[in-house]
């Protein structure tokens, strides 16, 4: 990979360089992905699109998460911070904000999130974010 693309991945995985944040760039990142959000669930009405829209989101974050690690030549850096924005998308899809919910189950790890982020490459880094954003989703349509 050249050095622009190596720029232009790091770049979204990233998510903008809300990643290098100091401190709990997870969280700090986290509002990176509102707006996204927003704009995900204003495509709701055309739901099938929304879904796929979603299901794209989630597999562009897992080949971002991928790449940004082997530049990286870490596991899961803590910079990448498009896990989170994907599980966001995911957690707040078609449901009202509430940022602490998703936070928490991301952090927790609650199973099988904590076997999903053992999966090789971006598949862990995004997935068990993903998981969160379910449990999140689940629990928001459950109240």
């Amino acid at each position: 990979m050249n050095p622009f693309d190596r720029k232009i991945v790091l770049f979204l995985a990233t998510g903008a360089g809300a990643g290098y944040a100091p401190r709990i760039p997870g969280t700090i990142g986290t509002p990176a992905a509102i707006p996204l959000s927003l704009g995900l669930n204003q495509m709701a009405v055309v739901f099938p699109l929304a879904v796929v829209t979603l299901i794209g989101s989630i597999c562009c974050a897992i080949w971002l998460s991928t790449q940004g690690a082997e530049i990286l030549g870490q596991k899961d850096p803590g910079i990448i911070i498009i896990d989170e924005i994907a599980g966001f998308l995911v957690a707040y899809f078609t449901a009202p904000f509430e940022i602490l919910l998703f936070r928490f189950f991301d952090i927790a790890k609650v199973f099988p999130a904590s076997t999903l982020e053992k999966l090789p490459g971006g598949a862990g880094i995004v997935l068990d974010d993903v998981m969160a954003g379910i449990y999140r989703l689940i629990l928001s349509w459950g109240l």
